[in-house]
């Protein structure tokens, strides 16, 4: 390849962005332009930087522009023409689907080797998507295939008031006594949400709610489904 690729790599957590940078320095074709840890200096990077590529974590607190989907949203529509490699240790499917909706065409497990990021990256500039193996495993083990096509998730409306309300900071017996409703009640709601969005842990509800902006969810639609993305300002 005549032209070297141009690429930005944006994770909050130092050990990421060296060895990913590190892994990147074993294809001749990639320059890593930039680095960044949150969002404030990631967007400044991209305005003032040529890039062709963004590799950038999904979770990445701090910064004025947000992270997960708001911030993915933000930069696909000011720098349209940057390609995406998200990185991530989330692998459920309703969050899988999200990341194809804003454009993403890659995304890599920060569990796999980084040496996938390059292959990626080639990918990308190809036009073609690019699945790590641990993805690409979540997506067969769920009976989805690579092209991660399935049925879309709907969340009742009180199964979505008690999942904002949980990842608000409220115990179960809060939301219970708030809401009217038992302590079992609200218990198997949290459930039903949590196995219709492919989660199995408390923690990778609090990343999930992140990443689709449901920490400052406002409003929702009759059926329990989100009007749109609600970005951070």
């Amino acid at each position: 390849m005549s032209q070297r690729i141009k690429v930005i790599i944006a994770d909050d957590h130092p050990v990421i962005l060296f060895g990913a940078t590190q892994a990147l320095n074993k294809f001749p074709e990639v320059d890593v332009v930039g680095q960044a840890r949150q969002s404030t200096e990631l967007i400044q990077l991209l305005q003032k930087t040529p890039c062709d590529v963004l590799v950038t974590d999904l979770a990445m607190p701090g910064g004025s522009y947000g992270d997960g989907m708001p911030l993915l949203g933000y930069i696909g529509r000011q720098f349209p023409r940057v390609k995406l490699v998200v990185l991530t240790m989330l692998e459920n499917p309703a969050l899988l689907k999200r990341l194809r909706e804003v454009g993403v065409m890659s995304i890599i497990n920060k569990a796999d080797d980084m040496n996938h990021i390059g292959w990626a990256i080639q990918h990308v500039m190809r036009g073609q998507e690019y699945l790590g193996p641990s993805v690409h495993g979540a997506l067969e083990s769920m009976g989805l295939g690579a092209n991660g096509q399935q049925r879309s998730v709907i969340l009742s409306k009180r199964e979505l008031e008690v999942v904002r309300l949980f990842v608000s900071g409220m115990t179960i017996t809060e939301i219970a006594a708030q809401l009217r409703r038992s302590i079992k009640t609200i218990s198997t709601q949290k459930n039903t949400a949590m196995r219709k969005l492919g989660i199995e842990r408390d923690s990778e509800l609090f990343q999930y709610a992140q990443s689709n902006g449901l920490m400052n969810l406002s409003a929702y639609s009759g059926d329990g489904t989100l009007d749109q993305p609600v970005p951070n300002p």
